[in-house]
């Protein structure tokens, strides 16, 4: 679908993967990575939300996707399995990168520049080649030196060309509010940003997780804030946008680790946002070997009615931006909230 041939530049590539290459990462349960902060701490990504009243229809949610149905952590040790994302560092903005002029959905995505694409990259499905690996095939880059997010849906790389094909490319500065254009796609169906809404070992390991989680089900009705687009109108589901929490009455002291523990508890506090089609319940994570047995069965056990929809109309001080209004005080937040982007 693209003309451009990939260009070759000093680009150190770090990833969550175990057949790449190998990485120091140093990442915090306060959205932080490698110094970088991921979006404003008022961002509604990174805004708890157990003090919101149920949404009024929050059991027809709960059971259009399943009240009976198991949870689903979707990632593991295989790095086949999930959603890995690469540091991409050490860009000077001067420097010329990959541009994409015609995407998939060229008018509802990000022209760029992007940094360069290689088979080096870690990609969803862990093989570049359309062939072998014909999912999603994401690929979450992140520029930790400028504070920038590329994210690519359905990325493809020749091996002998360096051409690169994709369905869609987004952009976003993670040092501001700002959503994308409402009805614009993304790298995900409700065109919000995939890498902050994912589960990651180094996070669950760190202390306690202060942001919420990608969620995907086999049917949407609309969209609604902070979602920017739609896929389809199937009655009685919920809209790309809903979020979801872990009931209060939900005993986290079960919880084998640490580790589980704080993914459960920041269910309960942060919840999960409806974002993409797929298999209900199934909650997006980064692969790493050293995900545990254990912890992972743990969360198998979870089920629909343990969750409940959420109304967070409340938190939209303004229908362009992430930001929730300065007079919000969620339970744990800081007084001072920065200025709405």
């Amino acid at each position: 679908m693209f003309a451009n041939r990939c260009r070759r530049l000093t680009v150190r590539v770090l990833s969550l993967t175990a057949c790449c290459l190998s990485f120091a990462l140093s990442a915090h349960a306060q959205q932080v990575i490698n110094g970088v902060q991921v979006f404003p701490s008022n961002s509604i990504f990174n805004t708890r939300i157990d003090s919101l009243p149920i949404d009024k229809n929050s059991s027809k949610y709960v059971n259009s996707l399943g009240a009976t149905r198991l949870f689903h952590p979707d990632w593991g040790t295989d790095p086949s399995y999930g959603i890995p994302f690469n540091l991409v560092t050490g860009i000077p903005p001067t420097v010329p990168l990959i541009n994409y002029p015609t995407f998939q959905y060229s008018d509802e995505s990000d022209a760029g520049p992007y940094p360069t694409v290689t088979t080096a990259l870690a990609i969803e499905g862990a093989a570049w080649d359309p062939n072998v690996n014909g999912g999603d095939r994401h690929c979450l880059m992140v520029d930790t030196t400028n504070g920038v997010l590329y994210e690519l849906y359905s990325a493809t790389v020749d091996g002998t060309t360096g051409d690169v094909s994709g369905g869609s490319g987004a952009i976003y500065n993670l040092n501001s509010n700002a959503l994308r254009p409402d009805t614009w796609t993304s790298a995900d169906a409700a065109g919000l940003p995939i890498f902050p809404l994912l589960v990651n070992l180094q996070e669950a390991t760190a202390g306690p997780i202060k942001h919420a989680f990608r969620m995907t089900g086999n049917g949407a009705n609309g969209h609604i804030w902070p979602a920017r687009h739609s896929a389809g109108s199937v009655a009685g589901f919920p809209p790309f946008g809903q979020r979801f929490r872990l009931k209060k009455s939900f005993d986290v002291s079960k919880a084998p680790s640490n580790v589980s523990k704080n993914i459960v508890v920041a269910f309960q506090q942060y919840g999960l946002i409806y974002a993409d089609n797929g298999s209900n319940w199934y909650v997006t994570g980064a692969p790493d070997p050293g995900w545990a047995d254990i912890d992972l069965n743990y969360l198998k056990s979870l089920k629909g009615s343990d969750f409940e929809a959420v109304n967070e109309s409340s938190l939209m001080a303004s229908p362009d931006s992430g930001a929730v209004p300065r007079s919000f005080k969620p339970p744990g937040s800081v007084v001072n909230w920065p200025k709405v982007k």
